[in-house]
């Protein structure tokens, strides 16, 4: 069955908090207020888009995660006013974006056959 611009988009549509541009949730990572190994407050990966409470959404790329993290995106979104430690969530994302690439840079050039996301314009390139 093809799709259209008229056809709406299959499932809950949200907006990554890094990139600001809309996806459907099935795209994005769902991340969570909770707490790391140690106990401390932190951000913690929803994969499965199950945890309970409030949820803040980003592209599963480290651009994405990186802007979101530099625009404080996260506290605001979740509505915190404690400070979240953000590695398991970047743990996360690297670990499913597949061979760590030698700087960020090297990001922009995916090689694998599927699309990439492009946070400055929310699009993909083919």
């Amino acid at each position: 069955m093809a799709t259209t611009s008229d056809t709406p988009a299959p499932g809950p549509v949200r907006t990554c908090v890094g990139c600001r541009a809309r996806a459907t949730a099935s795209e994005l990572l769902r991340v969570v207020a909770g707490s790391d190994a140690e106990g401390r407050p932190a951000l913690v990966p929803d994969p499965d888009r199950r945890a309970p409470g409030r949820g803040a959404h980003v592209h599963p790329t480290l651009e994405c995660w990186q802007l979101a993290v530099r625009r404080r995106a996260f506290p605001r979104a979740l509505r915190s006013g404690a400070t979240l430690a953000a590695a398991p969530v970047e743990d996360h994302i690297r670990a499913t974006s597949g061979p760590s690439p030698t700087s960020d840079r090297q990001d922009q050039h995916h090689t694998s056959g599927s699309p990439q996301h492009r946070p400055g314009t929310g699009a993909r390139s083919s």
